[in-house]
Parts: structure tokens; sequence; C-alpha cells
């Protein structure tokens, strides 16, 4: 049973952000989901300080081995996720991980007060991909940003927190060591890369905001690769995930460091991802990994 900061999980396989709707899978499955949940600790959507409509359709396109999304963030702000939604993922059998995001030092802060006061909540990962407005600066991509961020949340809990790291970065080691000195409890990468597609009929963009974020197996061999660097230099635990989709990747991304790994893009062709993968890996029998 792996322990990671200090929270006990069943096994070593939880789901990525925004690519599991726990509350939509209840509604469909009822408590049966609650019986048999597919992940040892589950992630929320990340939560902005305001409610947001997310990104005008089209919103996703599939490429050779990966796809690409453009939502935009949809959530009901933090207000709104704590009243409403809260309430239903405490319901579930494992420790719920909060997702925030803001673009200054100010939201980040009220949103991680306002989230980890609870009890529901056993962590916050900081999803730190937006520009901070005061700097201009996208916190991520900037290791004294993102120091300088965490220097300002480590003393609002005694919660862990996670920084969700960028791929999209020459050295995300640099960000990843100034996350750890800033008193980050662990990292988690990749998020997705950037990448835009062309629609062939009408040659035009094929989502609506002209780019978004790649996703599935055509990033894991980036993901093991960043992950490897970030992991050789710093001493926090590591959740790595990428185009996981077996528990043959998984355990790639294990040897190279990880402490956890998250399944993503692998959960919307098959819902019943997490537990495949995590049975694969206890037994060690392995289906084959998408591949081209």
């Amino acid at each position: 049973m792996p322990d990671f900061c200090g929270i006990p999980l069943a096994h070593p396989v939880i789901n990525a952000s925004g690519t599991y709707d726990a509350i939509a899978a209840r509604r469909v499955f009822g408590d049966e989901l609650l019986e048999s949940f597919p992940f040892s600790a589950f992630v929320s959507k990340t939560i902005t300080p305001e409610p947001r409509a997310g990104n005008k359709p089209q919103r996703i396109w599939e490429t050779p081995a990966g796809m690409i999304n453009s939502i935009g963030l949809p959530n009901k702000g933090l207000e709104g996720f704590l009243a409403e939604d809260l309430p239903q993922l405490a319901e579930l059998p494992v420790p719920l991980i909060v997702s925030v995001m803001a673009t200054n030092r100010e939201d980040f802060s009220r949103m991680v007060d306002g989230a980890a006061v609870r009890d529901e909540v056993a962590a916050i990962e900081l999803n730190v991909s937006c520009p901070n407005v005061h700097s201009g600066l996208i916190v991520g991509e900037n290791p004294a940003e993102t120091e300088a961020l965490l220097d300002a949340l480590r003393p609002l809990t005694e919660k862990p927190l996670i920084v969700k790291l960028t791929p999209n970065v020459a050295n995300p080691e640099a960000v990843a060591l100034a996350a750890e000195e800033g008193g980050a409890d662990a990292v988690s990468l990749i998020n997705t890369l950037k990448a835009s597609a062309i629609d062939p009929v009408t040659r035009e963009p094929a989502l609506a905001a002209g780019h978004g974020g790649l996703s599935g197996p055509a990033v894991r061999p980036i993901a093991l690769q960043q992950l490897r660097t970030v992991t050789a230099v710093t001493e926090i635990p590591a959740i790595g995930m990428g185009g996981i989709s077996s528990g043959a990747d998984a355990a790639e991304f294990l040897a190279a460091g990880a402490t956890l790994v998250a399944v993503g893009t692998e959960s919307f062709r098959d819902p019943n991802a997490g537990p495949r993968i995590a049975n694969e890996l206890e037994t060690g029998v392995y289906q084959a990994s998408s591949r081209l």
C-alpha cells in the first residue's frame, strides 16, 4: 500500500485532473461506483476563483496516438464548488485532491485557504499553467514565479501542496526545484503539450480556440524523460502522467521515479482503465500498450 505525502492509498493509480467526472459517473452507476471506485485517490477538475463556461466547441480533436483538447476549464468557481460539488465528492471512498488555478498569488491564496480548510480535502494540486496578471509570466514556466507562489501559499495549510508542472519549458527540473524550495510536498507531471490541428475539410483550425493541449500515448516518451529529469534532482514525491494506457506503461513511470501514476486520456476510451491498470501492476500481467 503506497503512502503519498502521509496519505495511505490502496494502490498507486489515480486520475489526472479533468479526465474523469466522478459526479456524473455516480449519476449513471449509483452507489455501485462507491463500492468499486476506479482510483485510489480522486483529483477534482481544476477549480478557478470565479465560474467559467469553458471554450466554445469544437473543443476536442483526435490525433494519431492522442488527442488535443481545448476544454477551457469549465467549473462552478470556488464558492459553487464548495457548496455543490464538494459534498458529493466527499462521499467518494478515497482521499480527495482538489486542483486549483488562479492568475495571481492573492487569488491562489483565496483558493487554497477556502479548500484546504475543509476536512473533506486531503491535498491541494496547484495548476500553475496560467500567466500571473501582475508579471505577465506563466507561473509554471518561470522558477522564480513558482517559488514565490509557494512561499505565499505554504504558510496557509499543513496539507500537502502538489505543483502540476508544464512540459512546455526547456528545463522542467528548474521549476520543480523551485517548487521544492518553496515548500511543495510533491510535483505532478506532465500536463498537456501545446498543439494545434487543421480540419482537413474546411482547412480552418480544428479547434474553436485555435489551439489546445496534446495528450495520450503520443506524449508518453516526453513525459518519461521529463519525469526522469525531475526525479533525479528533487527529493519530493512525483506523480507521473502522460499517455499511460496499460500496466506496462505505468510500470515504466514508476521505474522512472514516480511514486504514483495518473491516468487521463485512456479513461475516455476505457472508463475501467484505472482498475485495469492497477490490476496489471499488481499481477505483473500487462496488456499491450497503445501504439501508433
